[in-house]
């Protein structure tokens, strides 16, 4: 599976030791940069190249890396077709894949070391969505409202009082 990089100086180093073992694994990473370390570079142009590319290739998935990973998921969630997932644990991997459909993570270099973050992105890349009924219908709200902006509706059993 192709498998879109990209980060800042805070994730340059992760990126370079998840591209390794994503080779390791049989993955095609594709570094969307940057493609060396500078101390003063920003996030977006990196993360939102790497969702940009991940949304246009459906069968391919994405790993956005920063200091914390916020900014890093904020910024490739703006990206039409994508869904990031902040993960800090191998549940949030595991979750983020089986109810989001998630085809982007979002990880926090500074917040993990390498084998945990490692140990992440091989439970997010193995973990298919579960295709579960509740779960298919909460994105197709999600995908119907950033088509239309309309907030869906809320049955009335589950209305706040007034």
């Amino acid at each position: 599976m192709r498998v879109h990089l990209g980060s800042d100086h805070a994730g340059f180093h992760l990126k370079a030791a998840l591209a390794e073992r994503l080779v390791e694994l049989g993955h095609a990473p594709v570094d969307h940069g940057p493609v060396e370390y500078d101390p003063d570079d920003d996030y977006p142009p990196f993360v939102l190249a790497a969702a940009q590319a991940t949304a246009a290739e459906p069968d391919s998935l994405g790993i956005v890396i920063g200091g914390s990973g916020n900014g890093e998921a904020i910024a490739a969630n703006k990206v039409d077709g994508v869904r990031a997932a902040l993960v800090w644990s191998e549940q949030t991997a595991t979750l983020g894949r089986q109810h989001n459909d998630a085809n982007v993570l979002s990880i926090g270099a500074r917040m993990h070391t390498v084998p945990e973050a490692v140990g992440f992105v091989e439970v997010f890349l193995s973990t298919p969505f579960s295709g579960e009924q509740r779960h298919t219908r909460r994105l197709r709200m999600l995908s119907n409202y950033e088509r239309t902006g309309e907030i869906p509706a809320v049955p009335d059993a589950a209305s706040p009082a007034s």
